[in-house]
């Protein structure tokens, strides 16, 4: 089991750096605000020999839901920084380390703009070329990175791995498996927001968690297969963090509801690869997503044989065939 408490920068995922060394790569956190002026908590990547006179080709990667920066999203940032890129992992707005209240407030808008924040900021740093700027998206970070892709060319080329469209799971169920109660939810959300905006209170979708869960093997069994056994283990367990958190608040349902990681799929033009696991139950999404990349003729779908979603973020087998996937698409794209 990782232990935040034993990195300098509560890293947690395999391998993490625990010190800046001359000559290796180097983790750097920054901030920066997004478009509504809340404070965005990032870790910078340089890597080795980072020389400020050259020109380098940079990453914006994105976290999934209700992961932080210190988690998948840190491992494969740290990764392409050993390869030469600067990359930046990034907390989303009333998420992680960023600034926002209510807390874990879900808003699809603000989950793209927390992107295009990050080119901006990427942006200001003399050593990137401006033209050589990419997004890694995981999980709801890979649908949030579709939309932000869709709407900003300054993104040369986009790759996602498992990704989540969380606006319709949030509407529809998963797997589209509630859709009856669409308008159960929306009214849900509406009653939140009332509450929320004669009385300050905030209710949730999803419980706090404020210490590691050392799931038994019987507890596990009681969680459905899949997603939520796999997730429960990896943010409740091994890969546990404070500051990540699966809830969400209930009124986010108004934003998330609207939202469909599909709709704009086809306003991209940019190279594009998708990755997901063979056996993952949300393969149905990137698929989906992939049918309608009408607009670009450099598109690539990989299937990770054996993975599951959750095993995508950590398993060693998986995540090396990834990363050079990765490797073989920036590098042709940036």
């Amino acid at each position: 089991m990782a232990d935040y408490n034993d990195n300098q920068w509560t890293l947690v995922y395999d391998g993490a750096i625990t010190k800046n060394v001359d000559g290796k790569v180097n983790i750097h956190p920054v901030t920066y605000p997004n478009n509504i002026g809340l404070k965005i908590a990032a870790n910078l990547y340089t890597p080795a020999r980072y020389d400020e006179n050259a020109r380098y080709a940079a990453v914006v990667v994105a976290h999934p839901n209700g992961g932080v920066k210190e988690q998948v999203a840190g491992l494969f940032a740290q990764f392409l920084a050993e390869h030469g890129y600067i990359t930046l992992a990034y907390d989303a707005a009333y998420q992680g380390a960023s600034e926002g209240e209510p807390r874990q407030t879900d808003i699809p808008a603000s989950r793209v703009e927390d992107i295009r924040a990050s080119i901006d900021y990427l942006m200001t740093i003399p050593a990137i070329d401006d033209h050589r700027i990419g997004v890694l998206g995981i999980c709801g970070g890979g649908g949030y990175a579709i939309t932000a892709t869709a709407e900003d060319k300054r993104i040369q080329s986009v790759a996602t791995i498992g990704m989540f469209n969380t606006g319709r799971v949030r509407r529809n169920g998963f797997k589209d498996a509630d859709m009856t109660a669409i308008p159960v939810r929306l009214r849900e959300a509406a009653v939140a927001r009332v509450a929320y905006a004669k009385t300050g209170e905030v209710t949730y979708k999803g419980e706090l968690r404020t210490a590691p869960v050392h799931y038994t093997e019987e507890q596990l069994q009681q969680i459905p297969a899949g997603l939520y056994r796999d997730g429960a283990w990896y943010y409740g367990d091994r890969y546990f963090h404070p500051r990540a958190q699966s809830r969400y608040t209930t009124m986010s349902l108004m934003d998330l509801m609207a939202f469909d990681a599909e709709d704009a799929a086809d306003l991209i033009d940019q190279p594009i690869l998708m990755m997901v696991g063979d056996v993952a139950d949300t393969r149905y999404m990137t698929e989906d997503v992939f049918k309608k990349l009408t607009g670009t003729t450099d598109k690539k779908l990989v299937l990770v044989q054996g993975a599951s979603h959750i095993d995508e973020y950590w398993k060693p087998q998986y995540v090396t065939f990834e990363e050079q996937n990765l490797l073989e698409f920036f590098g042709r794209t940036l």
